[in-house]
């Protein structure tokens, strides 16, 4: 008989996610329907979000060639069957300070730093990018945590080194560089760009850099249609820039730069939302989501 969710310690709340305490080693991740933007947690849910982020980081997390924190299978009896499908046991490791960023093109937050300083992260560029330009090698281009409802801010390498000492600096930037090519290949064979993403490690007893939180999911990832890709324009996606664009757009009327959260999203943006997530799901898995444990 599995146990019920309040049997848990309730430990944390974030953006997406709660965190429970199994017992002294293992934890309990669960992902919500919740969606956030411009650091805001919007009033409107995404239906099956949740059970889409797991699905998509389970199946990373198995093809990846790196250590991770799943410590048993998405349905280990030790899950809640109310959050079965949506929830992860992991192993609770000592968190790394920065949010480790790759970026294999020049968009988002990149574009606005390379527009005004030539550079990302304090990495200096050649003249001329645009909008999607593609880097000739993925950058690194780290960033601070932030709390809940701050901004994360990006951060220069040797902000890091500071933060954790240069070996584990190098350590992050190779991961995260080796971690994003691995699935930026497989991903342009389904037909997939991934232009940028962001990792979390930590540490576990016997000092090892692990592999943690969500990985490659359309919350956390930049994903574009390889086959609609043009260097300079704005390109279509998978992820939560649709529900970005529709914010800052002129439908909803919301100023992000004033302090009044944003509007519920209209039923065709959530529909559209998910629809986006679960095809960027299928096709880089190459399986259906209906066949999810509670997809259906």
């Amino acid at each position: 008989m599995r146990p019920a969710l309040s049997d848990y310690q309730f430990l944390a709340s974030g953006k997406v996610r709660e965190l429970y305490r199994i017992d002294a080693d293992h934890l309990l991740f669960v992902a919500s329907d919740r969606i956030s933007a411009y650091d805001f947690v919007l009033e409107s849910q995404i239906p099956d979000k949740g059970r889409i982020l797991t699905a998509m980081s389970v199946f990373f997390f198995d093809y990846l060639q790196a250590p991770n924190h799943l410590a048993g299978p998405p349905d280990d009896e030790r899950i809640p069957a109310e959050v079965l499908g949506r929830a992860l046991v992991v192993r609770e490791l000592e968190m790394m300070p920065v949010e480790c960023v790759a970026r294999g093109y020049l968009t988002g937050s990149g574009i606005i730093d390379y527009r005004a300083t030539g550079q990302v992260c304090g990495i200096p560029l050649p003249a001329g990018l645009t909008e999607a330009s593609k880097f000739d090698q993925p950058l690194f281009t780290p960033a601070t945590k932030a709390d809940l409802g701050d901004h994360d801010e990006n951060i220069s390498f040797d902000r890091v080194v500071d933060l954790v000492g240069a070996d584990r600096a190098a350590q992050l930037r190779d991961a995260t560089l080796s971690i994003y090519s691995q699935a930026a290949d497989h991903a342009l064979s389904k037909g997939i760009i991934i232009a940028d993403t962001k990792f979390e490690f930590g540490l576990n007893p016997s000092g090892e850099l692990v592999l943690a939180d969500e990985v490659f999911t359309p919350d956390s990832s930049r994903y574009w249609r390889a086959d609609a890709y043009v260097e300079g324009q704005v390109q279509e996606s998978f992820d939560k820039q649709f529900v970005r664009n529709w914010l800052t757009g002129p439908e909803s009327g919301w100023d992000r730069h004033g302090d009044v959260p944003p509007p519920p999203l209209p039923p065709d943006v959530v529909d559209a939302t998910r629809a986006r997530y679960i095809e960027a799901y299928e096709r880089i898995s190459g399986c259906k989501f209906d066949d999810w444990m509670g997809a259906a």
